[in-house]
């Protein structure tokens, strides 16, 4: 790293681009290493940042135990994972990554009355869904986003990975069979396997379309810290049909971080042209800022690109176009007798967005 500090910095582009892509305290901890090499203000501004961020750490741990041990008392099985968890375990430091909110896995069945007991404690809900539609979002829906009295968005119950139309059906029974004990905070929690935690974040990166470095720190430090079961990865990957997000993932890694393809699996990663040719250009669309809007006809392309089974992209289209949200239903308000015609309005909603961009 001394030999980059060498080189002319525009610091005032690095601090920007480190708080954009979420690696402020990764940047202080390295710099702090090196001060000699690094302006006295620049240190003292990553300081500042970094500092901020142990606050809002402890302030989320805080919460976070209190969330969980909430939810104990009712026999509700919660799984923390990113965040703090994630920078504890993986990191070796709560405080290494940018502490944003609370982010937890709970069982289809029990969300309901998950989401009762936090509101019980001060959180209440983002979006509100009209009751005639709970369990139709239940179903095609993921998660339930909170705010509390400290700030917007704190909090994040979700009960599948993502929406249903990103046709990836994945095994949550099997993530919370295959939890893993960890130590956050002084408190026993559970949390993904290794295993299952590298396709998550590299599902959760790709939905983003890899858009800030820190998701990929997060998923180099897992495959840096376990000795993962790759056979099992690859297995997994196959079944959800996300071998091809996997791979971008593992190529954006050594792109960006310069860390080596794992040799265990480096052979089918080289071997995917269509997944080189991916990393190559969202390397490109991430070094030079250029956003994917999750709106636009741009993104939903390639979101099916990223795919490699036929199945999945279509799949992905179907219910993409015909599977109703929050914005339908907020829309135009209409009967549960009637609510199969949310199917029209959000074509119609669809075609409308289209037609703009």
């Amino acid at each position: 790293m001394r030999s980059l500090l060498e080189k002319q910095i525009d610091w005032e582009t690095l601090l920007r681009l480190a708080d954009e892509h979420g690696t402020s305290s990764i940047v202080y901890q390295n710099c702090s290493r090196l001060d000699d090499a690094v302006p006295a203000a620049v240190l003292t501004l990553l300081r500042e940042r970094y500092e901020t961020n142990i606050h809002k750490s402890l302030f989320l741990a805080r919460e976070l135990i209190r969330i969980l041990d909430c939810l104990a008392t009712l026999g509700i099985e919660a799984i923390p994972y990113k965040g703090l968890v994630l920078s504890e375990v993986y990191y070796g430091d709560m405080a290494m990554r940018q502490a944003g909110d609370v982010d937890l896995f709970v069982r289809k069945r029990d969300v309901e009355r998950a989401r009762k007991a936090v509101r019980d404690l001060g959180y209440t809900p983002r979006v509100l869904i009209p009751h005639a539609a709970w369990q139709d979002y239940i179903a095609s829906g993921y998660e339930c986003t909170f705010d509390s009295p400290a700030g917007k968005n704190l909090l994040e119950l979700q009960w599948a990975l993502q929406p249903s139309f990103y046709a990836v059906d994945f095994d949550m029974d099997g993530l919370f069979a295959r939890v893993v004990d960890v130590t956050v905070a002084g408190r026993a929690v559970q949390t993904p396997s290794p295993e299952d935690l590298l396709l998550v974040l590299s599902v959760h990166a790709a939905k983003h379309v890899w858009g800030r470095l820190i998701w990929l720190c997060d998923i180099a430090q897992i495959v840096k810290r376990e000795v993962l079961n790759w056979d099992s990865v690859q297995a997994r990957a196959r079944e959800f049909g996300i071998e091809r997000i996997l791979r971008i993932t593992l190529l954006l890694i050594n792109r960006f971080l310069a860390e080596p393809l794992p040799s265990a699996i480096e052979r089918a990663v080289v071997a995917d042209k269509d997944a080189r040719a991916l990393a190559d250009e969202i390397a490109v669309a991430v070094s030079h800022g250029v956003s994917y809007e999750e709106q636009q006809v741009s993104y939903f392309r390639l979101m099916m690109r990223i795919r490699e089974r036929r199945g999945d992209r279509q799949k992905f289209l179907t219910r993409l176009t015909f599977t109703p949200g929050p914005g339908e239903w907020e829309a135009i308000r209409l009967p549960k007798i009637l609510f199969p015609l949310y199917r029209v309005v959000r074509l119609m909603r669809l075609a409308a967005r289209f037609a703009r961009s």
